[in-house]
């Protein structure tokens, strides 16, 4: 039976951190790379050892700006000329999910064609988490790791050990995840109903379902402007709900989505570090997702199942 080869670990500029805590899980020291700036706004990507014939697992979400995602596939061309046994791109948050499908005529489909340009580059496999749509995942030609952010909330719902629990979605489109949830922790699903009036913008909203003195989980896959998240959580308490807390794997945060968790109805919002949150706010908890990621490189790299790690999908 031949070795397996060298596992190496690499991050780009928006996922360092991320990085870090991965390799302190795996026991292996960060990959040295380095991310030259130009005047003019270019950037250059160069390893700064040797990787030919390892396997090369580079960190980085998407999250806005776009020089994000042009870094990552800067790394993976330089990682294939480099002569990389494999190349393995580690996106915690994979942007421009929101855009997966025609809704109206004339338009991009801009996961489809994120997919295609990091096919293109040359990568080998891709490990995410919580894609805004499932069906993301045949947009690629390689093999997709999908991971879910229910393996840490979970636990941490378990840990607050709270009574007349029920989870709720703040959008029907959510309701298969959040039904997920409440089969698990074998509680009541809520539904919302909302009316958007254009993109980020929600005109009215309803609840379908009993939360009078119970305790809310809303369940959501991101939290950008936070209006919806918001508004439900509104919505929660003037139905008569005891506490409202939100759970949302991906931080997004456009401003003025901080002042808006503040000034609402939230006991707590609680999101995974996939984006880092860079603002403050008191009801805000981060869980980190760092091991959940050191796990899954583990098992691919020494050719495990990935799938007993989740609890619910």
């Amino acid at each position: 039976m031949s070795a397996l080869p060298p596992l190496k670990v690499f991050a780009g500029t928006a996922s360092r951190y991320m990085a870090d805590e991965i390799c302190k899980e795996l026991g292996v020291e960060l990959g040295q790379i380095k991310i030259k700036k130009k005047t003019d706004g270019e950037f250059e990507v160069s390893f700064e050892e040797s990787i030919r014939g390892h396997e090369v697992y580079l960190v980085q979400s998407t999250f806005p700006n776009s020089d994000n995602l042009m870094e990552l596939l800067l790394m993976i061309d330089a990682a294939k000329r480099a002569s990389a046994k494999s190349v393995i791109a580690v996106m915690p948050y994979f942007g421009w999910a929101r855009q997966d499908r025609k809704d109206k005529p004339r338009v991009s489909i801009a996961a489809k064609l994120v997919a295609d340009l990091l096919t293109a580059a040359g990568v080998d496999r891709v490990i995410t988490m919580d894609l805004h749509a499932d069906q993301i995942q045949g947009f690629f030609d390689v093999p997709v790791d999908h991971l879910y952010a229910s393996s840490v909330f979970i636990p941490y719902i378990q840990s607050l050990k709270l009574e007349d629990m029920v989870i709720a979605t703040p959008d029907v489109g959510g309701a298969k995840r959040a039904n997920n949830y409440a089969k698990y922790l074998n509680v009541p699903l809520v539904l919302c109903h909302k009316q958007r009036a254009k993109a980020n913008v929600v005109a009215t909203m309803t609840v379908i379902g009993d939360v009078k003195d119970k305790n809310v989980i809303l369940v959501d896959d991101m939290v950008d402007t936070a209006g919806t998240i918001t508004k439900a959580a509104d919505l929660m308490i003037a139905n008569g709900a005891k506490s409202v807390r939100a759970l949302a794997s991906h931080a997004i945060m456009s401003d003025p989505a901080t002042e808006r968790v503040n000034n609402c109805g939230l006991t707590e919002m609680i999101f995974t570090n996939s984006i880092p949150y860079t603002k403050h706010s008191d009801k805000v908890t981060v869980l980190s997702v760092a091991r959940m990621f050191a796990d899954t490189i583990r098992r691919v790299h020494s050719n495990e199942s990935i799938s007993s790690q989740y609890l619910i999908k």
